[in-house]
């Protein structure tokens, strides 16, 4: 049986190479390469030959392959990444894949991006090396909340997926691409959505940097999440959520993302909206956004709430399974899975999805703070058994403070900056031995000198459930900006990186550094990591007031 089907939607690809590829050369086929890392570990990625080269192409393919990742010989909307030569510009690199625009889930990068990753080990936020700038006239769907472009094209998508023929009912797509992922990758048109209180001028809607200086007393990193307050406006934030939740299980993160910076927007106000025209004003509301408030507002309820298509709960049934993303679900949907029985007996799983269904239920529930410091506990006993002098500490939404946790981030490092190497192998050898650890998703995934392994643990115990648990090995130089990173919120995090690149800073979970050069959002200079032995410094560095974890929680 066949679903309704949201990969259907995308434009059919070909395979003729088009007039530019023809004296491309073609990729040669490799023998299989022996895996010994996991940067690209969960891509599949197509690099596109027109100006790569055939030597340069081959290399790509090995470094991918023994790095955990996935070349394919065609493009295909199941890439993850699609990977052009530096002189290649958006429109050209859209003719040589014979498509009018790429699915939102795509990255179209240049090859700077694969060589950066080869290069530092790790998978690196395509925004700086994306060749979808706001501006772009071939992104194929939109923030919903920032709405500048005029220029407007069919959405070819539509004609199976019921969110988006509602969509074309009461509204074009307009013609905007952002995206914010890891590092510092966040757009010019994010940052007005990451500072609180300040509204640009309709005739600049995107601050300028020096703007950003001015109003750095206003980032959300600079003040606390305990001055959220009360949700003011939760008869419509109840409204929008849903369909944020929607449009995150069928794939369209950039309207998920929309909708989501619209309801935090609501959540922070400080008082109920009264207007079309106070709604506007709002960072991160923009006028169609405004429309659907005041529908809202007027009627009680939100139409679209009633097009939402029945793949959406089963959709989102199959991504809570861990391992599992919106493209996996989308394929089980097409394949006619309906339940998580027919993922059981029918599909086909690889080990890390057996894993996350076999604990479906124990991982959809959240634990107790109490059982969250348990685990901590006996990661620390394990640690303290290799060596006393080792540092061991939760983060995540434990750290933060909450009533509640949904897994436990545990980092391990030791002062004198040498003793954290060889530890890892021997903590978890000493936690699988006493039975705590009982599946491993990924483990010794390398990032620089870090080291983390994310599996399932299991307190002693006849009525303990099965918990998600990663252990982060980090020298100790890197030890504050990691301690930041994982202790979030997303939403935090992102405002500090933003605001480190509007210094010509760069924050990640390695480092802040300055002297950072970029042009036209591609990082030509990397900078130099900053001394920050503690958390304190990297805020003292951005120039804001330091935050405890507890007001993080934005």
């Amino acid at each position: 049986m066949e679903g309704h089907g949201i990969l259907k939607a995308f434009p059919k690809v070909k395979r003729v190479r088009s007039t530019e590829q023809k004296d491309a050369p073609a990729l040669k086929k490799t023998p299989s390469e022996p895996v010994t890392g996991a940067v690209f570990q969960g891509t599949e990625i197509y690099i596109v030959p027109a100006g790569i080269g055939k030597s340069r192409c081959e290399i790509f393919h090995r470094q991918v392959t023994q790095n955990g990742g996935q070349v394919v010989s065609t493009f295909s909307p199941s890439c993850t990444h699609v990977v052009v030569d530096d002189s290649v510009d958006c429109k050209r690199a859209l003719r040589l894949l014979k498509v009018e625009r790429l699915p939102s889930a795509v990255h179209l990068v240049k090859c700077t991006w694969l060589s950066a990753c080869i290069s530092e080990k790790s998978l690196l936020d395509p925004e700086d090396y994306s060749l979808l700038p706001p501006e772009s006239p071939t992104a194929a769907l939109a923030e919903e909340s920032n709405e500048t472009a005029v220029s407007q094209v069919p959405d070819v998508a539509a004609a199976q997926d019921p969110l988006k023929i509602l969509e074309n009912l009461t509204e074009t797509v307009p013609e905007v691409e952002e995206e914010h992922h890891e590092e510092d990758g966040v757009s010019q048109n994010d940052l007005e959505a990451l500072i609180s209180g300040v509204h640009p001028s309709e005739s600049n809607p995107t601050p300028s940097l020096a703007e950003n200086h001015i109003l750095s007393g206003k980032w959300v990193c600079s003040q606390p999440s305990t001055t959220k307050g009360e949700n003011h406006n939760k008869h419509i934030t109840d409204k929008l959520e849903p369909l944020a939740k929607a449009y995150t299980h069928t794939g369209d993160k950039w309207r998920a993302l929309g909708y989501s910076k619209a309801i935090n927007a609501l959540k922070s106000y400080h008082k109920p909206i009264t207007s079309y025209e106070e709604a506007c004003k709002i960072p991160g509301i923009g006028k169609r956004m405004a429309d659907k408030i005041m529908e809202i507002m007027e009627s009680g309820h939100l139409r679209k709430l009633d097009h939402i298509g029945e793949e959406v709960p089963v959709l989102e049934m199959f991504t809570n399974i861990w391992g599992a993303g919106a493209r996996t679900a989308q394929m089980w949907y097409q394949q006619g899975f309906r339940t998580l029985e027919d993922i059981r007996t029918k599909a086909v799983l690889n080990p890390t999805l057996r894993i996350g269904l076999k604990h479906y239920d124990d991982l959809l529930e959240r634990m107790s703070r109490s059982e969250a410091n348990a685990i901590e506990k006996t990661v620390q006993e394990a640690v303290h058994r290799v060596d006393t002098q080792l540092l061991v500490m939760a983060c995540g939404s434990y750290r933060r403070g909450k009533s509640t946790c949904g897994d436990v981030d545990v980092l391990i490092t030791h002062p004198d900056g040498e003793s954290h190497k060889g530890v890892f192998s021997k903590v978890l050898h000493l936690l699988h031995q006493s039975g705590f650890l009982t599946d491993d998703l990924v483990s010794h995934e390398e990032n620089g000198e870090q080291k983390k392994y994310m599996g399932i643990c299991r307190l002693p115990g006849p009525s303990q459930r099965h918990r998600r648990l990663d252990i982060i090995v980090v020298p100790y130089a890197e030890f504050a900006c990691a301690l930041l990173y994982f202790t979030g919120s997303a939403h935090f995090n992102r405002s500090m990186r933003a605001l480190a690149k509007t210094k010509h800073m760069s924050l990640s979970e390695h480092s802040l550094n300055c002297a950072v050069v970029r042009q036209h959002g591609v990082k030509l200079v990397a900078g130099t990591p900053l001394h920050t032995p503690t958390e304190k410094d990297v805020f003292k560095h951005l120039g804001i007031p330091y935050r405890e974890p507890h007001e993080r929680d934005w």
